[in-house]
């Protein structure tokens, strides 16, 4: 059972992994190509907002990985 729990940690890892590169190169895209087809400030906030709360939600579940290996550890 511990090989199965160790392997759903490992691609919960990777798809936070994922979350985060993901969000940022839309972020930073978005940055890029939002001026030069005139969105409006408001949208620019809206993808602030969001690239937050995606970053918020890969730093919550590690959190969440870290305790469950701290809790199989000991």
């Amino acid at each position: 059972m511990e090989q199965h729990d160790e392997q759903h940690l490992s691609k919960q890892g990777r798809i936070v992994a994922l979350v985060i590169a993901g969000s940022m190169l839309f972020w930073i895209a978005a940055q890029y190509i939002g001026p030069q087809i005139g969105l409006s400030g408001r949208f620019a906030i809206l993808i602030d907002l969001l690239v937050l709360a995606a970053l918020f939600w890969a730093m919550v579940v590690t959190a969440q990985i870290w305790r469950k290996r701290q809790a199989n550890k000991g």
